[in-house]
């Protein structure tokens, strides 16, 4: 895959109004110059290894694989980069590239958060200002996370239009940046928006796939097929990327398939009824109403709570090359609670519905072929959520007791 693509067949491009056109110009130049400086890759390894703790471990699931009894079952545990998960691979690639560009001040868009805390995080280790912008509904769903964000000194900004979530959050931070993108860069947190962001955020990515390349080869692993959770993208993509040209393994995206398939219940674009569009700057598949309105979208899992998918997944999946399909909540905490009393996990939710996906992709083969999932996020940030969801009643006496010692 060449490192600066623009359109993948029909989807991505650049659908931006004019005042964001120099920004973007001016962002593929720093992008296309650093990829191709061997002191820029040099010290983003750097910072990978020091910080961020890279390599991640592969590890084969024992117990998982034998209460399945089919294929050898291995999940890549990126939830043990520095703080949590996947997305600080991103973040410390753009943040690096923003202060090669002279920025001072970034601005992102977070849904579950991870993206959100890890921005913060690289903004505060590189010294850069940080606001970050947060639909309300999101907040009160990843409260934990906000918190993170603020002891690392970014400002979260609530976002209250629309519905309150993730694409919400992307179209103010849009309006931000029209305004100040002389000092300021939008750190873009998955494989989508124009480009060159898709490109972009895939490169930075692509070191979750290089690792499990080394490893497969390393242990002689016959991968069959390989499970990702879908939202926008940015695990999958990177996961998936030094695979996608060989033909070989199945790779296998993982969407959210909420409470049900009713409109508005999900956020499944390739298995539901995603259409064609263009939202945010880019072209890709979404969900929308029988007006042309963008739907709301349900998911248990604020990360996959989004109407669209990045430009090359969903290019990748009308060419077949990638497999499509859904989990719903239910589903997804099912396969927590599996993963967690069977290895000592906690997947993040929205790497518990490629959990759930990959559960069944394993019955599909024997021992000794592998199956291997991306644990794209831990999930301490979640437990909000599940506590309530698992142990209700004893989750609800202890916040009752705490409100009471408050």
């Amino acid at each position: 895959m060449a490192v600066y693509n623009d359109f993948f067949g029909p989807y991505g491009g650049r659908y931006v109004a004019e005042l964001l056109r120099g920004p973007l110009d001016e962002l593929e130049a720093a992008f296309k110059e650093a990829m191709d400086d061997d002191g820029f890759l040099k010290e983003l390894n750097r910072f990978g290894k020091e910080y961020i703790g890279r390599p991640t471990p592969l590890l084969y699931a024992e117990k998982a694989s034998k209460a399945v009894g089919g294929a050898d079952i291995y999940i890549k545990l990126e939830g043990l980069a520095n703080t949590g998960a996947h997305k600080i691979n991103n973040a410390a690639g753009q943040a690096l590239l923003a202060k090669r560009m002279g920025k001072s001040r970034i601005i992102a868009e977070t849904g579950a958060g991870q993206h959100g805390v890890a921005t913060a995080a690289v903004c505060a280790r590189l010294g850069l200002e940080c606001r970050v912008y947060m639909g309300s509904e999101d907040i009160k769903r990843q409260r934990p996370n906000v918190f993170l964000m603020e002891m690392f000194g970014a400002e979260v900004f609530p976002v209250e239009s629309g519905s309150k979530t993730l694409k919400d959050a992307v179209n103010e931070a849009l309006r931000d940046w029209a305004s100040s993108s002389a000092d300021t860069h939008y750190l873009i947190g998955s494989a989508l928006g124009p480009s060159p962001y898709p490109d972009m955020v895939r490169e930075f990515q692509s070191v979750i796939g290089k690792e499990v390349k080394a490893e497969q080869e390393k242990r002689k692993l016959q991968v069959r097929a390989m499970v990702a959770c879908v939202g926008g993208g940015s695990n999958a993509i990177g996961f998936f990327e030094p695979f996608i040209h060989s033909g070989t393994p199945r790779l296998i995206g993982a969407e959210a398939g909420g409470t049900g398939p009713e409109e508005g219940c999900h956020a499944a674009r390739m298995t539901g009824e995603g259409r064609t569009g263009v939202i945010q700057g880019y072209k890709s598949r979404f969900l929308f109403d029988g007006d042309g309105q963008v739907l709301h979208t349900h998911s248990i899992s604020a990360g996959l709570d989004y109407p669209g998918i990045g430009p090359q997944l969903a290019h990748l999946g009308d060419t077949g090359r990638i497999e499509f399909t859904s989990v719903r909540d239910d589903e997804a905490l099912e396969a927590l609670r599996f993963f967690a009393s069977n290895e000592g996990i906690i997947f993040a939710l929205e790497s518990a519905h490629a959990g759930a996906a990959g559960l069944k992709i394993a019955e599909q083969y024997k021992p000794g072929e592998a199956v291997i999932i991306n644990m794209s996020g831990r999930g301490d940030k979640d437990i909000f959520i599940t506590a309530k969801a698992l142990q209700r009643d004893k989750w609800f006496d202890f916040l009752n007791e705490e409100t009471k010692n408050g």
